[in-house]
């Protein structure tokens, strides 16, 4: 299925023009088989730390789908003359994975943000999907040594076949390529960023017409100014300065 699907690069990151309906049925074939996966995303801030930071942008290009993520990345690809004709956001879709979930009787593990929140998120998607199985564990323990070994075990005693790993980007990332291998049962790993704060609605997310606009980055640095300005206020223009470059250099 996965060869079908057409992929563009950009400044060396591999994206998949993919809908999301596609990788909901890739999630189910994978937690149906006993391939793993791992499913990224990609938005501009991506394409900043991969040009910049090998090990993360052979993460991206070696996972098994990655997905385009905010319409900076659809308008890069254009400036490109590439295409990318989907865009989507783990809080989009995060109700629809928890629907093929329950209805292949497949569990899930939320690992990351503060403490409390990973379990707030579950209890809301519990009571949203009924029969849904989710245990969490919040992303501040030390990533060496004792620590990190019992959330492996827990998440190994957990069973479960989905793992989505909340810890912003590249802290996700590198969590996952240290201990993928370790961890026994789970099928699909996924890094989804703040997904936990905003179904705990610790975080709200922008109205519809920013959202469904392409301005989500706008309003999550009007709700996030001090941790946000400079991803965004600096990385925006960084990562269309280095497309743009790229461009001039290719067509010499």
């Amino acid at each position: 299925m996965l060869e079908e699907i057409q992929s563009i690069t950009l400044l060396g990151v591999k994206i998949k023009n993919i809908p999301k309906e596609l990788v909901l049925e890739y999630i189910r074939t994978v937690l149906l088989n006993k391939n793993k996966s791992i499913i990224s995303y990609v938005n501009l801030h991506a394409l900043n730390l991969g040009y910049s930071t090998l090990w993360f942008r052979n993460f991206i290009n070696e996972s098994q789908i990655v997905f385009c993520d905010g319409i900076g990345v659809q308008l890069a690809a254009k400036l490109t003359g590439q295409k990318l004709d989907y865009r989507f956001t783990p809080p989009d879709w995060i109700d629809d994975l928890c629907d093929v979930l329950v209805k292949n009787n497949f569990s899930a593990f939320l690992l990351g943000a503060t403490p409390g929140v990973a379990e707030s998120a579950a209890t809301l998607l519990r009571q949203k999907h009924a029969g849904l199985e989710i245990e969490t564990h919040h992303g501040y323990f030390n990533f060496l040594g004792s620590e990190n070994q019992n959330v492996v075990e827990l998440i190994n005693q957990s069973n479960s076949k989905i793992l989505l790993v909340g810890m912003g980007m590249p802290l996700q990332e590198q969590w996952i390529l240290e201990n993928q291998y370790k961890l026994t049962s789970i099928k699909v790993i996924m890094p989804v960023g703040a997904l936990f704060d905003y179904v705990a609605n610790l975080i709200p997310r922008g109205p519809k017409f920013m959202t469904n606009h392409g301005l989500e980055w706008l309003a999550r640095l009007v709700i996030e100014p001090k941790r946000l300005w400079r991803r965004y206020l600096l990385g925006i223009p960084l990562v269309f300065y280095r497309i743009i470059k790229h461009q001039l250099i290719q067509n010499k």
